[in-house]
């Protein structure tokens, strides 16, 4: 695999998985005064459901997502703090919209907890846009949406 390609994550990635999405969210434990939810994700039951695809090699990139019945949902999207600004994240966000486009959803929807603000910068620029804030237990977040259509 060359570090351009994005592949369906396998059984023998879940450590690695973990390891990106670890490191990834740890800076922010100590903003949010939590852990993040996908540092306490289930990485392995995400992997084998078929939700994980990753980029690198090693892996230095990641998204989760899921498809539902009117959109396609990105719950995690993680980039290895070692390749910032390489064009990993520009790369898997463009993935996610040629998978909600091959699966013939007509939009992608994500959250992001509030206090996360360098994504409230990100995501209007790939065409998201907020849908609402709301608090869902100890998380403040920021939800999105994109249309295809």
């Amino acid at each position: 695999m060359t570090d351009e390609e994005i592949r369906s994550a396998a059984a023998a990635d879940v450590s690695v998985v973990k390891a990106v999405i670890d490191a990834a969210f740890h800076p922010y434990i100590a903003r949010i005064g939590l852990v993040p939810a996908p540092m306490e994700a289930d990485h392995a039951a995400n992997v084998a459901a078929g939700h994980v695809f990753v980029t690198g090699e090693p892996v230095t990139g990641l998204v989760v997502v899921e498809e539902r019945e009117d959109h396609l949902y990105l719950d995690i999207i993680a980039v290895h703090p070692d390749a910032h600004g390489t064009g990993i994240g520009r790369r898997l966000l463009h993935f996610v919209d040629a998978r909600a486009r091959a699966l013939g959803l007509p939009e992608i929807r994500l959250l992001t907890n509030a206090l996360m603000w360098e994504n409230q910068k990100i995501y209007p620029r790939y065409g998201y846009e907020v849908v609402e804030r709301r608090v869902d237990g100890p998380y403040d977040r920021i939800h999105y949406r994109k249309r295809l259509v």
